[in-house]
């Protein structure tokens, strides 16, 4: 995945300006206490990810989506081409869905907060130096 790119803020977990720092506190999404928890802004650029209030409820709308997507992609799968029973595909649908809510939910608020924040480079490369200095 190619640094600059949307894709790459989005299944990378990292901030949309400068793509260095995380946007979620913790990179895993089955740390059930800590899944939905974001960071407050950019640890390196300082862009802020807590926009005006009820900004993330647009990410319901990108969850839905990506969930019907899912649904279709494994019920035509498995279903119409497999030709599996229905009962049993709609039951593992189901489960399926459960175990993924997690990775969905932050997929979705990535995704949404990428849609209104852009790549800029200038603090792409700003943030690296900054990265590297506290690093050493």
């Amino acid at each position: 995945m190619f640094k600059g790119t949307k894709l790459y803020s989005i299944f990378s977990n990292k901030c949309p300006k400068c793509q260095t720092g995380s946007f979620f506190k913790t990179n895993n999404p089955y740390n059930l206490k800590k899944f939905d928890k974001l960071n407050e802004e950019c640890e390196y650029c300082e862009e802020s990810f807590t926009r005006e209030p009820g900004f993330y409820i647009g990410s319901m709308y990108v969850s839905y989506a990506l969930s019907v997507a899912l649904m279709v992609v494994f019920f035509v799968g498995f279903v119409l081409i497999l030709g599996l029973e229905m009962e049993y595909v709609l039951v593992a649908l189901v489960v399926a869905y459960v175990i993924l809510i997690p990775v969905m939910f932050r997929l979705a608020r990535l995704i949404w907060i990428n849609i209104f924040v852009k790549y800029d480079p200038e603090k792409g490369e700003m943030a690296r130096e900054r990265k590297l200095r506290i690093k050493n």
